[in-house]
């Protein structure tokens, strides 16, 4: 696995640049402003939190198209770089396609999917009732489900950035505004990018950045953070896609 680069300096496909956090404040702040060496501090042990904490809830959620949303619901450990979800495609307010995700860090997992199990067995994959494909390493045209895997894992760390990392960056305050009921303080970061962090436990909230290759506006957001232990389908449970293409190619894996 590729060594990892610090948190200031991340950028590439998934929009993974510097993410910002600060504490509270009681003096009234103005978009725009620069965040403070103390912000600067908390900041710098971001991304090291997540990884201390064990994992989160996630949802993630990306429109495309007319009127499509793809929404991810589930859970990370980011300490060993795995998680599981329920994905759900809706286009004109209709579901159009429901899928369980497992992933790390190398493959993707996917089933619950409607025939997936007899196509398998047809092709000789009796007992498996998911398709497993490696996350390839920087491709040109990646998927987008790569891309959000690459995303939510990189939002932990084993180890703080450097605080100054953040104080020469164009890191600002931006407001303060509640999501799902959690009063937290939003900082705008490169290329439009925001994040959304707890104004009391100074925990990451929710994360937005529209992706540079296809456009796309994504929002990431965490709750209930703590252990998680994300179980991932056995050998016999998952059949290789590399194994069973022209099934791969059937149900989009």
């Amino acid at each position: 696995m590729p060594a990892r680069r610090p948190l200031a300096l991340r950028a590439g496909t998934a929009a993974l640049v510097v993410l910002a956090l600060a504490g509270c404040s009681t003096d009234e702040r103005s978009p725009g402003e620069p965040i403070t060496a103390d912000e600067a501090e908390v900041l710098a042990e971001l991304l090291h939190r997540n990884h201390e904490e064990g994992g989160a809830d996630f949802v993630v959620t990306v429109p495309f198209g007319d009127d499509a949303l793809l929404t991810l619901t589930g859970e990370v450990d980011f300490r060993r770089g795995a998680g599981r979800a329920q994905a759900v495609t809706v286009a004109d307010d209709e579901e159009r396609d429901t899928r369980t995700l497992f992933f790390d860090r190398d493959e993707l997992w996917a089933g619950d999917v409607p025939g997936l199990p007899e196509a398998l067995a047809a092709d000789g994959a009796r007992e498996a009732v998911y398709l497993r494909r490696s996350l390839p390493v920087d491709p040109e045209d990646p998927e987008l489900l790569d891309v959000l895997v690459e995303m939510l894992l990189n939002l932990a760390q084993p180890e703080a950035d450097d605080p100054e990392l953040f104080l020469d960056g164009p890191y600002r305050w931006h407001a303060e505004q509640p999501i799902d009921g959690r009063p937290t303080t939003v900082y705008r970061l490169r290329e439009g990018r925001t994040v959304a962090v707890d104004a009391g436990d100074q925990t990451l909230v929710q994360y937005r950045a529209t992706l540079p290759d296809s456009g796309l506006d994504v929002t990431l957001t965490l709750a209930e953070h703590g252990t998680r232990r994300v179980a991932l389908p056995s050998d016999d449970e998952a059949a290789a896609a590399a194994d069973h293409p022209a099934v791969a190619a059937a149900f989009g894996i």
